[in-house]
């Protein structure tokens, strides 16, 4: 069953509230110009060619300034974080916005402009297709320095997800790395979400933990890996650096098209 273009079951929560300390500017990360427009802006485009009107902002850092700027291109829902207690957080507060008529949550972050709306609708598809509560997009990195490590058992199946600040030396050698991507199923998520303490070196509520509580549940898991060609689509901005590495991409694929 091929759900992957049916807008009505298929929500997009783009997470935007955080502060981007690591820009070292006074102006909230998501709005910082990537070719030449708001880096939200490109993450809204796929959202919407995804989920139509099905698409939940979670803004906090500078929120009207970033309500003001999204709600210029599109017509979505906003949800506050006001404080900024983690990933898993930002997700309880988007959960009441989504539509009762959704069925599965696609989790974005407002940081990730090159995502493509064709990588999320295989998301989509495989989610769909192979019945699981949980599909993560992953990606193997040579340097995985700053990701969470995507541990997994002799099998190949998905165990959990290890933030890099909380990762042993043998966990951060490993170079699946989590995108910070997830197609998960919306039952699952509302009892999931309550379950995610913040017993962690953050101190916060981490969404990676509903991986680990679906595998001591035994919901099934499934695992999408980008190749080598569609890695840079996860390339997230935290730094000025980065921003300009993902200019730089994004002017190459100009270039090829």
């Amino acid at each position: 069953m091929d759900l992957s273009n049916n807008n009505d079951r298929v929500a997009v929560i783009i997470l935007a509230a955080g502060k981007g300390k690591r820009m070292k500017s006074s102006k909230a990360k998501v709005l910082h110009t990537v070719a030449g427009r708001p880096m939200i802006l490109h993450v809204i485009d796929t959202a919407v060619d995804v989920a139509g009107k099905n698409v939940v902002v979670v803004i906090g850092n500078q929120a009207e300034a970033v309500r003001e700027t999204v709600a210029s291109r599109a017509q979505v829902l906003f949800a506050i974080q006001s404080e900024q207690l983690g990933t898993g957080h930002a997700v309880q507060c988007a959960l009441p916005f989504i539509p009762e008529s959704c069925s599965a949550a696609i989790i974005l972050c407002g940081d990730v402009p090159l995502i493509a709306a064709a990588t999320i609708r295989r998301l989509i598809s495989q989610h769909f297709q192979n019945g699981n509560e949980i599909t993560l997009l992953a990606v193997t990195l040579d340097n995985p320095y700053g990701y969470g490590r995507v541990i997994r058992d002799a099998s190949g199946n998905v165990e959990a997800i290890i933030e890099e600040s909380d990762a042993t030396a043998a966990e951060k050698a490993i170079e699946l790395i989590n995108s910070g991507i997830y197609c998960v199923k919306r039952s699952f998520l509302e009892i999931a979400l309550h379950q995610v303490e913040s017993r962690n070196a953050q101190q916060e509520i981490y969404l990676t933990d509903i991986i680990g509580i679906a595998r001591k549940s035994g919901k099934k898991i499934g695992l999408m890996n980008l190749n080598d060609f569609e890695s840079s689509e996860v390339i997230g901005i935290n730094t000025m650096e980065d921003l300009r590495r993902v200019e730089a991409v994004m002017g190459r694929s100009r270039k090829i098209s």
